[in-house]
């Protein structure tokens, strides 16, 4: 499965299907590297410098045990590839850490599901999610990666899809919920939007008139008019 490919459509959908989490504010723009302590250099209103201090300065929520928990997880949702950095390279954990103590309401599902993968990895391995090997993690991680969807097929019939075992709905809850927030550092970062080949307003220069249409009017550029005006360069 490639999942780099998945989130990415997830992301690209967001907008319009309200998946990702509502975690970014107009006071909490992310420079280009989503990091908490990239937020500190950008150009604020002394309020909202102030209101970042302030979260900032919170003790950290997760246990050094989470954190390890949470950057495992986050590689294999969004792993290195040949294209861009991995979630770890993007620093997306330390965008998790900062957002859960702004949104607060996030902190128990959290919390909650990092305890209930741990407990689920000991009663199968006899180990936290941390000690397993690569194999083992992916394991787990495909049992709660695939939450049951329900929709309407083209001739109206409800379908559903989804591939969740007994007793695994509280995983699937917590990784829905820690894909999503991956998903939104990632793709906020530097590493992120240069995946998405996204160039925002860039200069540009304009190669006039395309000749179809010139010769759709009866049209023709002068010879002053090709050398001061149209550059005919390759944007």
């Amino acid at each position: 499965m490639d999942r780099r490919k998945s989130i990415k459509t997830l992301v690209i959908g967001a907008a319009a299907s309200g998946i990702l989490v509502d975690a970014c504010k107009p006071s909490d723009k992310k420079t280009p590297e989503a990091t908490a302590d990239a937020f500190a250099g950008l150009d604020r209103m002394k309020e909202e410098k102030a209101a970042y201090d302030k979260i900032a300065a919170e003790p950290d929520f997760f246990t050094e045990h989470e954190m390890k928990t949470i950057k495992v997880l986050q590689d294999i949702i969004i792993p290195k590839d040949d294209i861009s950095g991995s979630a770890s390279d993007a620093k997306v954990h330390e965008f998790i850490g900062y957002i859960v103590k702004e949104k607060t309401e996030l902190q128990t599902p959290l919390r909650g599901g990092l305890r209930w993968l741990d407990l689920q990895c000991i009663k199968r391995y006899e180990k936290s999610f941390v000690e397993c090997d690569s194999k083992q993690q992916l394991a787990m991680v495909d049992d709660i990666a695939w939450p049951e969807i329900e929709y309407k097929d083209d001739k109206g019939n409800v379908v559903k899809k989804g591939k969740v075992k007994p007793n695994m709905q509280q995983g699937v809850s917590f990784f829905s919920l820690l894909r999503n927030l991956v998903a939104t550092g990632f793709y906020t970062s530097e590493i992120g939007v240069k995946d998405l080949g996204y160039a925002g307003n860039t200069p540009n220069r304009w190669n006039g008139v395309p000749d179809d249409v010139l010769k759709q009017y009866n049209l023709a550029y002068t010879d002053k008019e090709l050398k001061e005006c149209v550059s005919f360069e390759k944007v």
